[in-house]
């Protein structure tokens, strides 16, 4: 395809490497070695943490934001479990599964940088947005919310049904394309200085539209200034750039675990500052405690108890291949197609080139070429002629997109056809 020529990579050996597909403990070992940026680039070092991967050789699998594949010692683990408790059945899940659950919340409580009892999980990012949102209480008829056109669309509509469920005005606006740090900040400036109303906005850290990523902490800092609350959209952020959740400098925030954090299809998790759980409704009237519980601000029902347990499994495994490596790597996958693209005028890159402002998802279009038809074209050729698997993206206010998210286990060569 024209503007993705190939590029060599650099190749650095890193010592310790075996000849067999690694473990945990390996790669962690190989860590403390190795800095991320020069990891980042060894293409043995990724062929080895490829091999702990089943991922399909029918396409050239380049959407791996919608949920992420499960590693191998993931799923052995993951299936040891549902194997388990679908042989001990209600035996376990009444009297051993609550136990079990605090525990591995108490494992993944460091990992996001809170408390246990500020964290609850989920069956996905969409569900805990859709509580967060919903559940908010401090609206009153009058009020407005804001969110913006990269917002995801479950979320939007969430935020849309704020305007007869609380009587509040819902604004919406578009965030500039292209985006610099400054226009991001001066755009969110614009809107929080112009509606002295505004009680409540939504913002996502890192785009599933187009990978933008925003500086959600200076934004929230803007907000908190003029008494307006944030919930935080971290879907694809956590997991695939290094921070902890408290950096943001927001209350309320979205998770997924199933997709850069790499546990079973079904898993998320909600955050909610210790202080503020009062500030969210119990979910159709749950009954609560004092002092509150963020369990009462979500019900999941029967949930799949399995991919919850593994949870700590691909945590363990996220770690050890390190988060500045993951965050590293993606970006160099990113960066070789498209920043050469980008020297392509037919192509417009949806994301700038300040590495504070992306990771490893980045979309593109062909200029002027805005329309959903062009773009749902333009990936079905891409499948077709290419063997290459991406995903149209609609929403932004300057038109639709072609979404490209390599894993971690993607080969420079696929980034590069």
């Amino acid at each position: 395809m024209t503007g993705f020529s190939r590029r060599a990579a650099v190749g650095l050996s890193v010592a310790g490497l075996a000849g067999c597909a690694m473990g945990p403990s390996d790669l962690k070992a190989l860590m403390s070695t190795a800095q991320p940026a020069v990891l980042a680039r060894d293409e043995a070092y990724w062929a080895k943490v490829a091999t702990l991967y089943d991922v399909t050789h029918e396409v050239t699998q380049l959407e791996n934001a919608n949920w992420g594949v499960v590693a191998k010692p993931v799923m052995a683990a993951y299936q040891a479990n549902l194997e388990m408790v679908n042989r001990r059945n209600s035996y376990y899940a009444r009297r051993e599964y609550p136990a079990d659950v605090r525990k591995v919340m108490a494992q993944a409580a460091p990992v996001f940088g809170v408390a246990p009892e500020e964290l609850a999980f989920t069956r996905n990012a969409t569900e805990a947005l859709q509580a967060l949102i919903g559940g908010y209480n401090r609206l009153r008829p009058g009020d407005a919310v804001l969110y913006a056109d990269h917002d995801y669309d479950s979320a939007i509509t969430a935020m849309q049904w704020l305007k007869a469920r609380r009587g509040v005005e819902v604004i919406r606006i578009a965030l500039p394309e292209p985006a610099t740090k400054q226009a991001l900040v001066d755009c969110y400036a614009a809107a929080l200085a112009g509606r002295p109303n505004l009680r409540m906005m939504l913002l996502t850290h890192m785009s599933h539209r187009n990978g933008l990523v925003i500086p959600v902490a200076e934004i929230a800092d803007m907000a908190r200034a003029r008494g307006v609350d944030v919930i935080v959209d971290a879907a694809h952020s956590f997991g695939q750039l290094e921070f902890k959740l408290p950096d943001l400098k927001v209350d309320f925030i979205a998770v997924n675990l199933h997709k850069w954090l790499g546990a079973p299809l079904g898993v998320g998790a909600m955050y909610v500052r210790r202080d503020r759980i009062a500030d969210l409704d119990t979910f159709m009237g749950d009954p609560d405690a004092s002092p509150p519980r963020i369990s009462s601000r979500v019900h999941s029902g029967t949930v799949d108890f399995a991919a919850v347990l593994t949870v700590t499994d691909a945590l363990q495994l996220h770690e050890a291949i390190g988060v500045k490596a993951k965050a590293a790597r993606l970006r160099y996958l990113r960066d070789i197609w498209a920043e050469d693209a980008r020297k392509n005028p037919a192509i417009e890159v949806l994301t700038p080139s300040d590495p504070a402002m992306y990771g490893g998802i980045t979309s593109f279009r062909l200029a002027g070429r805005t329309s959903d038809a062009d773009n749902i074209a333009l990936a079905t050729r891409l499948l077709d002629e290419y063997g290459i698997f991406t995903v149209y993206r609609p929403g932004l206010a300057k038109g639709a997109c072609i979404r490209v998210a390599p894993g971690v286990f993607t080969p420079v060569a696929d980034v590069m056809k």
